[in-house]
């Protein structure tokens, strides 16, 4: 079986699948475009952040209101089978409040690898499900209780991701947060980045603009990123390339064509 490529240009994606031709637009225009989206996403995140912060603090009023996060649990995890971490990018509250509110003070110091490994992940995932199945098995039929319990856990955890995020960079929680560690696991093969290799000129505005730091130049050396799946499908890697040398594939197909 052979595989399929462009006829101008070699093409690399994270799992060698072939890549469709790029937007027939100049550079001026792709800044430009690129300038609108990231102007709306920011905007999205300001009123994110600011909404997260509000049911945060309605939540010690009227504790129901906590169980506003098994429903952005069931949406992140939900949206990752189809769309990847896209959730995370504008649509996770805290993940708005992080790029929105938290980015203006964070120093932006390189993520640890240690928070990107899987022991570190797993570990804070089982702990604190085994703590929320436990609370709510004990706090059980008393909705306020256990939105009340939802609250206090949302609240730790912020002061963690803030903590985490005056130390090195604001997105550091986001790689240890449970919703992104289960996202990961079901949703990272979709939306694969694709790179048209010959296009690349190593320049590394795309791994600048990343939130989530990670390296999608690597691709021109390599045929896969690393920590692929904590991609957000944020666009800012490709909206940033002078060179329109990465796109996301849309409907990546299980099996490559012969």
């Amino acid at each position: 079986m052979s595989m399929k490529t462009h006829p101008a240009a070699r093409v690399v994606d994270l799992e060698q699948a072939p890549m469709p031709a790029a937007p027939g637009m100049d550079r001026k225009a792709r800044k430009a475009q690129s300038a609108r989206a990231q102007k709306v996403r920011r905007l999205k995140q300001l009123i994110g952040g600011t909404a997260f912060l509000a049911l945060l603090a309605a939540g010690w009023l009227y504790p129901l209101m906590g169980y506003f996060i098994p429903v952005c649990m069931v949406l992140g995890i939900g949206l990752a089978i189809f769309r990847g971490r896209s959730w995370c990018d504008w649509l996770c509250p805290r993940g708005s409040f992080e790029d929105a509110l938290l980015a203006r003070i964070s120093p932006h110091r390189p993520i640890p690898q240690v928070f990107r490994a899987a022991p570190l992940r797993v570990g804070v995932l089982a702990f604190l499900m085994t703590v929320l199945t436990i609370q709510i098995i004990r706090l059980w039929p008393d909705p306020w209780a256990i939105g009340g319990f939802f609250i206090l856990l949302l609240s730790i955890t912020t002061v963690v991701g803030v903590a985490l995020g005056l130390i090195f960079h604001q997105r550091t929680w986001c790689y240890i947060c449970p919703i992104a560690t289960m996202s990961n696991w079901v949703g990272k093969n979709q939306r694969p980045l694709l790179m048209t290799v010959e296009r690349c000129t190593g320049c590394n505005l795309c791994a600048r603009a990343c939130p989530m730091q990670l390296s999608p130049v690597a691709l021109k050396e390599q045929s896969s990123m690393a920590h692929r799946g904590d991609c957000l499908k944020c666009s800012l890697c490709v909206g940033n390339c002078p060179t329109a040398a990465l796109t996301f594939q849309e409907n990546h197909p299980d099996t490559q064509a012969a």
